[in-house]
């Protein structure tokens, strides 16, 4: 954490960051299950490929997972005191 940063503006910048890879990850995933269709289709039972509900389902859930995944450790990243560490570091 940088000095004079407040906590929720570096809460914000981490869990911003990660959720911007993540709607990319979702964008492309939305992308490669629509288009491989024929190849899934052996694979499941009694649910279409391209069922709506399914695709927004798991994509919805995944989307929460890694929001959390970015959320818990940004948390951690506000509570450090960058001064604390600095002159701890330089005691040794």
């Amino acid at each position: 954490m940088a000095l004079a940063a407040q906590g929720h503006d570096v809460l914000k910048l981490i869990v911003k960051q990660g959720i911007s890879l993540v709607l990319v990850g979702v964008a492309i995933g939305v992308n490669c299950f629509v288009r491989f269709d024929p190849v899934d289709k052996n694979l499941l039972f009694g649910v279409s490929a391209t069922d709506p509900t399914t695709i927004a389902g798991v994509h919805l859930l995944l989307t929460c997972v890694a929001l959390l995944a970015c959320y818990i450790p940004a948390r951690r990243a506000t509570k450090v005191d960058p001064l604390w560490r600095y002159v701890t570091s330089r005691r040794t």
